[in-house]
């Protein structure tokens, strides 16, 4: 019986070691980057891969489960249970003649576990198919694993496939170092490799850790035969971002043009920036289970670097309008991913953005929110842009008509400051039931005439002793309590509403 075309979908584990209701997907890419905080399971699941299949034949390696999961005091492994989807052709030939049935068995399922003594299925019924596995051990430097003191004698063969030009070829552009000859050392029964690089000969015993570790991944990924499935722990490890990224995009042209499939695990979140060549799922878990997401959002980063980035950039004008945007995305749950700056006057606000767009920057997530007392009318705004950003070329056109989309006015009625709205807004409220709230609300009610209209807020901080900070913060938290809340930010809050997507995590 021969098996081809085999394709591995996704992997659900129920339960196995620390991994609960996991789902990862393999799709739609050849090459799964896995990243994640150590200890979530990212080697867990390439252990898991490595004995869901048996190879198809016995001179090749064949994991198995008791390989990774050995029983021990501590976990005997019972309850564990995981599932693959996968596809594969099978092909037969009839008894009766040479002719070859072939059929084509999609999104199959195949289900492992261990009840009480054995794993299940038996290891001869698992689906066949090529497996390579390179674990961390396998990036030991030769030198460090050889114990002999004296002097160590080997004899020396050149290789000259044709495919070992290839590896010399990619292993060059991987280190950007030239080598020119690949050769085999046999010293009593151990073997291994050795290089030419500008005129010198060396064996595996004088190369770098991370030099031998790209030779022997370049050698397992050009050898393997079609629809193969390579799985790497810690593809980073050794080797600097360069050469990382360099053999990654060396093994996303091999696994295209083999059908391989490539799954890796990783700490280096800089592979995200290959997303286009692979499939970068993020790995985290909860008390409950863990989670994969398939997008690189800022909480992905924190994880891994332990910085929080903030995506979204918001413009305004004052410490009034800062605490409204606070206000809003601390109600849509994403003030963590927003950073807000002031640009004082209002006239800055064209001066500012048109900048930034000269400057080369998109802009795509920034926002720049006018109070909207003056330059209220679209016409006002385009007319102060162009002014700041002038030309008559196309480019000028278009980056005029795309810099307009970023300014937006919070909603205030005619003639009206922010200060004097929000004001009036509280002293038509009612008491309520929340003795803080009624204490502004009284001590606005209090304030009829100031002869500046900054006092109608500054008053109500300075009778009730808040620091300012303090002071804005209560006055928004009920303000946003009332049905004029929701005309006054809508503009705003339609677009951080469309930014939220790009920067919260869903998990698959």
């Amino acid at each position: 019986m021969d098996f081809s075309q085999q394709r591995l979908h996704k992997l659900e584990i129920s339960k196995l070691k620390n991994i609960r209701d996991l789902c990862i997907s393999f799709e739609p890419q050849n090459i799964t980057g896995i990243l994640g905080p150590n200890g979530y399971g990212k080697s867990t699941i390439i252990h898991a891969l490595a004995c869901c299949f048996q190879p198809p034949s016995q001179v090749q390696d064949d994991y198995k489960f008791s390989n990774f999961f050995p029983p021990n005091p501590d976990a005997l492994w019972a309850g564990s249970e995981l599932k693959i989807f996968h596809t594969y052709r099978q092909n037969s030939t009839r008894q009766d003649s040479t002719k070859q049935d072939s059929t084509l068995h999609e999104n199959v399922e195949e289900i492992y576990g261990k009840s009480k003594d054995r794993w299940k299925p038996i290891y001869s019924r698992r689906p066949t198919r090529q497996i390579h596995y390179f674990g961390v051990d396998s990036c030991v430097p030769l030198i460090d694993s050889e114990k002999r003191n004296a002097k160590i004698n080997y004899s020396t063969s050149k290789v000259s496939e044709e495919i070992i030009n290839t590896i010399l070829e990619k292993a060059s552009y991987c280190l950007n170092k030239t080598y020119t000859a690949y050769n085999r050392h046999t010293s009593g029964r151990k073997k291994f490799i050795g290089v030419e690089s500008d005129g010198i000969k060396y064996s595996a015993l004088s190369m770098s850790a991370g030099e031998q570790k790209v030779f022997r991944l370049l050698e397992k990924v050009f050898k393997s035969p079609k629809h193969s499935l390579i799985l790497i722990d810690e593809l980073d490890l050794l080797l600097h971002d360069s050469a990382m990224k360099n053999l990654i995009t060396v093994m996303s042209e091999r696994a295209e043009n083999q059908k391989l499939q490539i799954i890796f695990t990783t700490h280096r979140e800089s592979v995200v920036e290959l997303s286009g060549l692979i499939n970068v799922r993020h790995i985290f878990g909860t008390k409950e289970k863990t989670l994969c997401f398939n997008e690189t959002k800022p909480d992905a980063i924190r994880r891994l670097t332990g910085i929080q980035r903030k995506d979204i950039e918001v413009f305004v004008e004052d410490d009034l309008a800062n605490t409204i945007i606070k206000k809003l995305s601390c109600e849509m749950g994403i003030a963590k991913h927003i950073s807000i700056r002031r640009f004082g006057a209002a006239i800055n606000c064209f001066t500012i953005l048109a900048g930034l767009c000269l400057k080369g920057e998109t802009c795509d997530r920034s926002l720049f929110v006018l109070d909207g007392d003056v330059y209220r009318t679209r016409q006002e705004q385009e007319k102060l842009l162009n002014s700041v950003l002038t030309g008559n070329t196309d480019y000028a056109k278009s980056l005029r008509n795309s810099s307009i989309e970023k300014i937006k006015c919070l909603r205030l009625p005619e003639n009206t400051s922010p200060e004097k709205y929000i004001h009036s807004i509280l002293i038509r409220l009612d008491n309520t039931n929340n003795d803080e709230y009624n204490e502004v609300i009284e001590a606005a009610k209090e304030i009829v005439a100031v002869d500046d209209n900054h006092k109608y807020i500054d008053d109500i901080i300075d009778r009730l002793g808040f620091d300012r900070s303090v002071g804005l913060s209560k006055i928004i938290d009920i303000v946003s309590t009332t049905g004029e809340w929701r005309e006054y930010t809508s503009d705003v809050k339609d677009w951080l509403i469309s930014q939220k997507p790009l920067v919260q995590e869903t998990s698959s």
